[in-house]
Order: structure tokens, then C-alpha cells, then sequence
């Protein structure tokens, strides 16, 4: 961890909860000059009272959530109350579903108002009783004739349509994790879907582009995520993960869970062939019980029949996706992260039963140089990548408030323009006479006579700046600042 003085620099810090099967992290970090993630410190606590990512104790999760955040303070120095939390757990579902709105005005430019009315249109669609949207993420747009736009911003037309990824969730599951957080005397801000958070965090922008699978193994589900052309494409919660490998290897092997969860760690393969029959790993015996002997050929055949259901389960994912159509081809293949990535020989299984690339995902990809080592393993990805969505989230509702300061401008301009007194009056006064001249006995006089602006004139009116030339100055402002800021 970074010295405390190394910390105070950084006015605004950012909070991650990751709430999993086996263990809760409570991750802290901020954003540094160079657009990287500097991580303050974490704190960790065994999970109690959740079973595959849905809270069945809400007072136990509520005791491990506050000794993970009271290890982070303790180890930070810092306050924590905001965080954004992550969520999972068998009843997570998605589907696609299609929308569209009617513009009254095709002639003016689609903003970002536009796409806000369409996703808040998508929220209120009915869902079967006891589900609530999680995400609504939008992957393809229309605008009138035009399919397969991908921002539709500076566009004109009368219709909108929109293709999104919806993440469907349980109501009391939400609210399960929800209060759990509130009782721990904290703030959720945002609500974020534990393989999201992991893929901010391991997968690089080139790998969503070409078509990747994240593959988050827990320990209690093994969470699945598909992205192709930068977009999320597909997710989906396979409900084994690390634990049920963990119950085999202590069913099988007549064990304590402790001494199966070690075996599993230290010992284990998910190659069956890669153990000689004489390789033998002696177990303590309970109460001065005789030690008992484990064949790690035998270990090996256990942990590879249930990491080939889970792998075959996952595969099934990644087929119902399409993923042999030319369209949806997933070029960078599969990245494994979570702590089941640990396994040995992991890869190699992947690899032999799906046919596709496969590599381990580090969430190194956006962190700080200086970052402590043991955070680049694969079990931190979704905390860190919380925090990263804590992050994007602020970011998100600084643009829509900053946006709307900008519009609220530009109406006062626009209504301040129509309040001016016209340049001709329907009854105009009689011009006060400027030279007199005296001839003989007649005073005649010379005056000036305004002549409306004709078409060859070559002197243009003063207007306001458009509110969509103001807008990209806004951006470009908008950028840098966020640069400098952090």
C-alpha cells in the first residue's frame, strides 16, 4: 500500500464492494494525473450468509460487509460511506428487447436527451412479478431507414429505434444486498453486475472489439459475459463455481472442508493426465485419528469431472449466443478471471474442450504502476473493477449535469434574444430632423432614413453560438478537465 501522505493528495477516492460467496472486499482507489487507477488500500472478511450470490443472512452479510470496510479504513486512514456495490447470484437473467420513440422535431439534431427518454422508456417495460432492470445496455440504434448506427448523436430523423441488452434481476435479491449495505452504515450509489465490473478490469478495448468471453469463476457461480464490436453482447450466471469443486473434493477424498479447500489450492489440476499414480500428499487425521493418505491422480480426476461441467456449462452460454455465425465471431476467445482461474491447468481444459484461444485475466490492465503486486490477482478483478464503475458513474453524472447547466444557458440566450425591442416599429416614430439647412426663406431639413439589411449586404448579424458548437467546446472542455481534475 502507498504511505499516507502519498494518499492525501487525492481529494475525491472511490469505493468498490465486492459481496461474493467466499470472501467481501471493500476496495479503495482513486484516479491519478495519468488517467490510471491508484489503489488506496483494501480490506477483506470472509463472506457469511451468502449463498451463490444471494444473501440468505442478512444480518451475517451485514457483519462481514462492516469488517471488510473496518480493515479498509484501518488500513487507509480514510472515511468510507459511498460505494458501489457488485451483484450476481443465480437468478441474474438477460434478454434483448427492442424500443423506439417519436421525435416531434425530425429536423433537429438528436442529442443525449433523446437517448435518456428512450433507455428511461426501456425501464418501464413490464417484467414477469418480483423482477426489476439492472442494465439497460444499449447495442445497436436506428434512425428512421438507417439501421445499424452506432451513435446516433448529430443525426436527424423522426423515429429512434434502439436493440438493448437487458440485466434482469430479482426485486428481494436487490434489496437483499441493498439493506445489507445500508446496515453497515453505508451508501450504495450504484449497483453494478459483477462480470461488467470484472471485464472493465481485465479485457482490453481491442478484445471487445474483436469478440471476447470473460469467464469470471467465484465461489459460488461462475459468471459469463460476451462483448463483440465493443459491445456487451450477451451475460449469463452458470450457478457452480469453486465451492461445489471444493464439496467433491471432500465427499470424494473423506476430508474436512478446510483440508479439501487446501488440497485444492496447493494441489490440484484440472488435468488428469498431469499426476503419476505414486504422487501422494498425506492429510492430518481428525482427533489423533491415523493420517490419511491422497492420491493426487485420484484428487485430479475429482476436480476435473466438475471443472468440465462448469467449462461445458459455459461453452453451452457461448453456442446459444451464435458465436459460429461470421457476424459473431469472438476472435479473441476466452479470458478466465476470479479465483477458479487459479487452477492449475485451467487454461489447457478450456482451451481442449471449446476449441478457443484462452488466457488468464490479470486486472493490471488500468491500475497504477506502483500498485502493490498481490492486487494484480485474478480474485481482486471485480473489486477493482467496482471501483472503476464508481468512478464512471461520477463521471456520468457530472456530463448530464454539466450538459443540462449548458442547455439551461443556451434558452437563456435564446429567451433574452426574443425579449429585445425589434429594430422596426409597426408605427414608426417621425426621425428628429439632423441637418438644417436655411434657403432664403425655407428651412428644409436632411435626415438619415434606415433601410432594412438586403440580401447582398455584406455585413452578417451578430448571433449567439450554436448550443451544438457550444456542446463540442463542452466536450473537449469536459475532457480535459476530467485530466486534470483527478
Amino acid at each position: 500500500m502507498i504511505v499516507l501522505r502519498e494518499k492525501m493528495k487525492y481529494k475525491k477516492y472511490y469505493v468498490g464492494l465486492d459481496i461474493g460467496t467466499t470472501k467481501i472486499v471493500a476496495m479503495v482507489g482513486a484516479k491519478n494525473e495519468y488517467g490510471k487507477i491508484q489503489i488506496l488500500g483494501y480490506g477483506q472478511a470472509k463472506s457469511e450468509g451468502i449463498n451463490k450470490g444471494v444473501v440468505n443472512n442478512i444480518a451475517q452479510t451485514t457483519q462481514s460487509i462492516m469488517d471488510a470496510v473496518q480493515d479498509a479504513k484501518e488500513k487507509t486512514g480514510l472515511e468510507i460511506e459511498n460505494v458501489v456495490a457488485g451483484i450476481a447470484g443465480q437468478n441474474i437473467i438477460s434478454r434483448s428487447h427492442s424500443d423506439y420513440i417519436s421525435r416531434k422535431d425530425p429536423d433537429k439534431l438528436i442529442d443525449f436527451e433523446d437517448l435518456e427518454e428512450l433507455k428511461k422508456q426501456v425501464y418501464n417495460i413490464t417484467l414477469s412479478p418480483g423482477q426489476k432492470i439492472i442494465h439497460a445496455l444499449p447495442q445497436d440504434y436506428k434512425v428512421d431507414n438507417n439501421p445499424d448506427v452506432k451513435e446516433p448523436i448529430g443525426m436527424m430523423g423522426s423515429r429512434l429505434d434502439a436493440t438493448f441488452h437487458l440485466v434482469i434481476g430479482q426485486i428481494n435479491a436487490i434489496k437483499g444486498i441493498s439493506r445489507c449495505v445500508e446496515m453497515a452504515n453505508l451508501k450504495p450509489i450504484g449497483l453494478t453486475l459483477e462480470p461488467i465490473a470484472s471485464a472493465s478490469a481485465v479485457l482490453s478495448d481491442e478484445e471487445k472489439d474483436a469478440g471476447v468471453v470473460l469467464v469470471d469463476i467465484g465461489g459460488g457461480t461462475t459468471d459469463v459475459a460476451i462483448f463483440k464490436d465493443g459491445i456487451i453482447r450477451h451475460t449469463a450466471v452458470v450457478p457452480l463455481g469453486g465451492n461445489v469443486i471444493t464439496e467433491d473434493i471432500k465427499e470424494g477424498c473423506g476430508i474436512l472442508a478446510r483440508q479439501a479447500e487446501m488440497l485444492k489450492v496447493q494441489y490440484g489440476s484440472a488435468w488428469p493426465g498431469e499426476n503419476r499414480d505414486n504422487e501422494i500428499v498425506s492429510i492430518p487425521g481428525i482427533k489423533g485419528k491415523e493420517p490419511r493418505e491422497i492420491s493426487l491422480k485420484n484428487l485430479s480426476k475429482i476436480i476435473h469431472a466438475r471443472v468440465s461441467e462448469i467449462i461445458n456449462l459455459v461453452f453451452n452460454v457461448i453456442k446459444s449466443y451464435g458465436h459460429e455465425e461470421p457476424k459473431k465471431k469472438l476472435i479473441a476467445g476466452i479470458v478466465l478471471t476470479g479465483g477458479g482461474s487459479q487452477l492449475k491447468h485451467i487454461v489447457q481444459l478450456v482451451e481442449y474442450i471449446t476449441g478457443m484461444d484462452t488466457r488468464i485475466g490479470y486486472p493490471d490492465e488500468h491500475l497504477a504502476g506502483n500498485s502493490d503486486n498481490r492486487l494484480t490477482s485474478p480474485i481482486y478483478a471485480t473489486a477493482i473493477g467496482l471501483v472503476m464503475s464508481a468512478i464512471e458513474n461520477e463521471a456520468e453524472e457530472q456530463f448530464k449535469k454539466r450538459l443540462e447547466e449548458l442547455k439551461a444557458q443556451e434558452a437563456n440566450e435564446a429567451s433574452q434574444n426574443q425579449n429585445t425591442e425589434p429594430l422596426f416599429q409597426e408605427n414608426p416614430i417621425e426621425p428628429v430632423p439632423k441637418n438644417l439647412t436655411v434657403v432664403g426663406n425655407t428651412i428644409t431639413s436632411t435626415q438619415e432614413v434606415l433601410q432594412p439589411v438586403g440580401d447582398d449586404e455584406e455585413e452578417t448579424p451578430k448571433t449567439s453560438e450554436s448550443f451544438w458548437g457550444k456542446f463540442n467546446k463542452f466536450i473537449s472542455k469536459y475532457i480535459g478537465e476530467t485530466d486534470d481534475d483527478e
